[in-house]
């Protein structure tokens, strides 16, 4: 990186090698100079308003700081992007999302970016991470969660948030009922009771939708039992039968089919297990592809009459 005025390169380095091309002229570096840097292979124009003090790629930090810049003053990243600067695995998206309050655009957004014009801009939703602005946690939840294809994928996104302790259901209920009208709000608002309840990922969710919908008696989530080495596990459903006797659910995703999950899994399932239980484990897909199935089995299990209560 060419030396540059001290205050010139400390804003650099805190924006990766970013500068905008306004930056720039405020510290006397002249449009001719970024030619000439440009020409020689030192920098490189990332777009009519950023250059990059350097000739390689861009990682993602400097892409976030490139798209922010070109977007302009109180733009801030947003959605899946400003959640992968929280933390959020599992949810990476190639373009950076950029959100810039309705009238304040500067046009046509960067290459490999999304420009979001916000008509409930909210300057209190916008926090900084590194120097970086960005929205909380709650709001870019909300906003991904509502710019998402379906149902499923926005709710599983705030499953997820969830699960991966970034924030909690009530505070991504209050930012929901902040924002007002937004597509899959019934399944948000739906997903965040159940989540409240002890849901920690969407196949949970989906167990407890399916027994309101079949009128089973719901289970306690999320049980505690401590394993044979000391450790404390989590039980996805429990039923304690009106006889004394306990059913247990594990539902397990794709991931379980890994072999080192699989190995951990069935050693766990018997470690938490006590005599006289059942231990059932089902299929995260069976409780969407095969709901016939899964209920009449838990209506065996349960001991169900037609009133679909246990049976003394």
């Amino acid at each position: 990186m060419d030396a540059l005025p001290g205050p010139l390169a400390e804003l650099a380095r805190v924006q990766e090698g970013c500068l905008g091309r306004s930056q720039l002229r405020r510290h006397g570096v002249g449009p001719d100079v970024v030619r000439r840097r440009v020409a020689g292979g030192r920098w490189q124009r990332v777009g009519p308003r950023v250059v990059a003090l350097h000739a390689g790629p861009l990682p993602a930090p400097a892409q976030r700081w490139a798209a922010l810049l070109h977007a302009g003053a109180g733009a801030c990243l947003g959605a899946w992007t400003a959640l992968a600067v929280h933390g959020l695995e599992g949810w990476d998206r190639d373009d950076v999302h950029v959100v810039v309050a309705r009238g304040r655009s500067r046009g046509e957004p960067l290459a490999g970016s999304a420009l979001h014009l916000s008509h409930r801009w909210r300057e209190e939703d916008v926090t900084e991470r590194g120097g970086v602005r960005l929205h909380r946690v709650e709001r870019a939840a909300v906003d991904a969660a509502a710019w998402s294809a379906g149902d499923r994928t926005a709710c599983g996104l705030l499953a997820a948030v969830v699960q991966q302790r970034l924030t909690t259901p009530a505070r991504l209920a209050a930012a929901l009922e902040g924002v007002g009208p937004v597509r899959h709000r019934g399944a948000l608002v739906a997903v965040l009771e159940d989540l409240a309840g002890g849901s920690q990922a969407m196949s949970e969710v989906d167990l407890a939708a399916l027994c309101r919908r079949h009128r089973l008696p719901p289970p306690v989530r999320q049980a505690v039992r401590v394993d044979g080495v000391g450790r404390r596990r989590y039980l996805d459903a429990e039923w304690h039968l009106a006889d004394g006797r306990r059913v247990l659910l594990e539902v397990d995703g794709v991931g379980h089919l890994d072999p080192r999950r699989w190995y951990d899994d069935l050693l766990r399932a018997a470690e938490v297990s006590r005599p006289g239980e059942t231990v059932l484990r089902l299929p995260a897909l069976a409780l969407r592809l095969d709901e016939a199935r899964v209920v009449a089995l838990l209506r065996a299990h349960l001991d169900l009459d037609d009133g679909s209560r246990p049976r003394a």
